[in-house]
């Protein structure tokens, strides 16, 4: 994702998106909705920089409940497969370039990267009620770079555990998500963020050849509401590094990543096409 404003708002949008109850089969909702409404987004820029930025950005809210393409609480994701414990989705990802970083002086900038590819996810279990959901979620992506002539950098994999409390008591219709997981990378992904060239060693900076394997571990927590005009929601995202394979980079200046973010969107139209949801 570019600092572009609009891509922005997707990684914002897709990160705390409305978590939902499941309703029951008989249950209809619209065939899309849409609406639009600003926010903030603030990370390091990039998983151990210390660093930081934060930008205002609009924020797409965007619902599309068809049989095959999807965008919902999961965020954009093509559905390629479902069971009732199974599901093959296809998932988006992305990261910020990064300029004029001080640990990277004299280095080539990082173009930003579109990361897209299948996601297995398993429901393990719902409660009676619908409002408690556990998953487990093993997204799988390429990432690219994106310039004029894009090149693919490498695999990376984000397993994860996650928890829907939909509605849970007290909240009024509140909805948290809680999602816990490690992180792996290849080899040549690593290389693109952590790699130092010897041409570029200087003093506190010496040379450095990233391996891939473990890249961490992830922790997120999203609490989000939908009224009938507007949605609001926010997120709060760390990162340990600790243990990771390309910890003793250089270009490593912490351990502990944050991103988070926060928004309001108002509902502007909706299909009066009816579909059944699962959400």
């Amino acid at each position: 994702m570019t600092r572009v404003i609009g891509l922005a708002a997707l990684a914002l949008s897709a990160c705390v998106a409305a978590r939902a109850a499941d309703p029951a089969p008989q249950d209809l909702k619209p065939l899309w909705e849409f609406g639009l409404g600003v926010g903030a987004l603030a990370f390091n820029d990039y998983r151990g920089s210390n660093t930081s930025h934060a930008y205002p950005i609009p924020l797409p809210y965007f619902v599309y409940r068809g049989r095959i393409l999807r965008s919902d609480q999961d965020g954009l994701r093509g559905r390629l497969f479902k069971q009732d414990r199974i599901e093959l989705n296809f998932s988006i990802n992305g990261t910020t370039p990064v300029r004029n970083d001080s640990a990277r002086r004299g280095m080539p900038d990082l173009r930003p990267t579109l990361e897209a590819g299948p996601a297995l996810d398993l429901h393990l279990w719902r409660s009676a009620d619908k409002h408690l959901k556990l998953d487990v979620r093993v997204p799988v992506r390429e990432a690219f770079t994106i310039e004029t002539s894009p090149r693919a950098i490498g695999l990376f994999a984000a397993p994860n555990v996650n928890l829907d409390i939909a509605q849970f008591p007290g909240s009024d219709g509140w909805k948290l998500g809680l999602l816990a997981g490690p992180l792996f990378a290849v080899r040549s992904y690593d290389e693109y963020f952590y790699n130092v060239p010897a041409q570029y060693s200087i003093p506190g900076r010496p040379a450095f050849a990233a391996r891939g394997g473990y890249a961490g571990t992830q922790t997120l927590l999203s609490l989000t509401r939908r009224y009938p005009s507007y949605w609001i929601g926010g997120y709060i995202r760390y990162d340990t590094l600790a243990g990771a394979s390309f910890a003793d980079s250089p270009l490593v200046k912490t351990h502990g990543y944050w991103t988070a973010g926060f928004g309001v969107s108002w509902m502007i139209a909706r299909s009066t096409r009816l579909v059944a949801s699962d959400e």
